[in-house]
């Protein structure tokens, strides 16, 4: 019986010239968030499964997890997201940590979702989160950090939005202006979240179903409300301050940022500012990733209270997004030099001599014949090729092939480590 080539549903295989991607995407996120004074943590990949249980949402834990019993007979799932590990992390030393503590890993998790384009079962994430600050500079700085890895990606402002909304402006709505009770505010919110996945008509359906005393009231609201694109237009008495402060900073900053009465964030452990960013891209019109406020988790886990704020851009996500705007860069591989010895030559004193200088070297020990050793490094991607035999050996000069020029040079070790250098 032949074992199946594909990788488990939901999942990828990482080959070498898509692991040069992910690793060009991870370095330019680190490279942003420490920029701001960001470090790096990290958490296990098991956790017990009432820590979602709690404040992540119904959806992710009944339905989205992998939860197994282990062999000590535990409830345990694998992460689906960070924010609850996270916050367990900082709360076991509340009184430890310096505060602000400013916190960021990248990581995979698993959720049983159906597979689709930009979303995956396994997937990696940057999550980014700021621990002790209870004003908008927090959220602001999140948003900028969001903002900035974009634009470190090469991307200009026209090419995506960022929209933000705020969770007590949205309770009050839910509360005081569509008159629901608690729990069909909640139901409305996570409906809110998916409208614009499902068709208007299965909408309308669901806001029956959660408000049927009077629907068409609350739909005739529900209109009125999402056309709604200035603060100054919402309810009166709304709570709207801390959104109007963070949205005048951002656009004094230079990012295009905007109000959005329809922006829920679907997770229950939200309680502020919330924001999203979303592909302007035709070919690509979605949102990417999101954030917000979500003071009150950590003190679930029986400590004093910290405010937070955080947010978590996906790998998948990102990568469509620069492939839409064809902002991939073209990336080489990490192997520079590939040697070919002739014969039974020992060509491992040349080897490390270039690896001492820095300079990554492959040895071909294939035997195979030259013209296919030659197809094999310009298929590999590398752009150098050294073929040594005895002569090269004791002349100390080598023969340089640049595979992309199809030209070749004989020099020293030592000229050989500069071309590489100035390459």
């Amino acid at each position: 019986m032949n074992l199946n080539l594909q990788p488990y549903k939901g999942t990828r295989d990482i080959y070498p010239e898509d692991m040069r991607l992910r690793q060009y995407i991870f370095d330019t996120w680190r490279k942003v968030v420490e920029s701001f004074g960001y470090e790096k943590y990290d958490v296990p990949i098991l956790e017990p499964l009432e820590l979602y249980a709690a404040k992540t949402g119904e959806e992710i834990v009944n339905e989205q997890t992998y939860v197994f019993n282990d062999r000590g007979d535990r409830r345990v799932t694998i992460r689906p997201e960070m924010t609850p590990s996270v916050a367990r992390m900082v709360a076991a030393r509340r009184q430890e940590i310096p505060l602000p503590a400013r916190l960021y890993s990248i990581a995979n998790f698993m959720r049983y979702e159906r597979p689709q384009k930009g979303r995956e079962r396994e997937f990696w994430q940057l999550n980014v989160d700021i621990f002790g600050v209870a004003d908008t500079r927090a959220d602001i700085e999140v948003v900028s950090i969001a903002d900035q890895i974009l634009r470190e990606f090469g991307a200009g402002p026209e090419m995506y939005t960022i929209l933000l909304n705020d969770r007590r402006l949205t309770d009050y709505i839910m509360r005081d202006y569509l008159g629901l009770t608690e729990a069909q505010a909640s139901a409305m919110i996570k409906l809110f979240d998916r409208r614009k996945k499902i068709s208007e008509a299965d909408f309308d359906a669901q806001v029956a179903e959660i408000a049927p005393e009077n629907t068409s009231e609350t739909l005739a609201k529900i209109q009125k409300i999402t056309e709604v694109n200035n603060l100054d237009d919402v309810p009166t008495g709304a709570p709207i301050n801390d959104l109007q402060k963070v949205l005048a900073t951002l656009t004094k900053k230079g990012i295009n940022a905007k109000y959005d009465p329809t922006l829920m964030r679907g997770f229950d452990y939200y309680t502020g500012i919330v924001f999203e960013v979303f592909d302007q891209n035709p070919d690509n019109n979605r949102s990417m990733f999101g954030g917000g406020r979500y003071d009150g988790l950590v003190g679930l886990f029986g400590v004093e209270d910290l405010p937070v704020v955080g947010f978590a851009p996906g790998e998948t996500t990102m990568i469509e997004f620069l492939r839409a705007w064809n902002l991939l860069p073209k990336l080489s591989p990490t192997t520079t030099i590939v040697i070919a010895p002739i014969g039974e030559v020992d060509v491992t004193a040349v080897a490390d001599q270039l690896r001492a200088a820095g300079i990554n070297v492959a040895i071909d020990f294939t035997d195979r014949k030259l013209d296919k050793v030659i197809k094999s490094a310009v298929k590999s991607g590398a752009p150098y090729l050294m073929i040594i035999g005895e002569d090269e050996i004791t002349s100390n000069q080598f023969k340089l092939k640049n595979l992309s020029e199809e030209t070749e040079k004989t020099l020293s070790i030592d000229q050989i480590v500069d071309i590489v250098a100035r390459s």
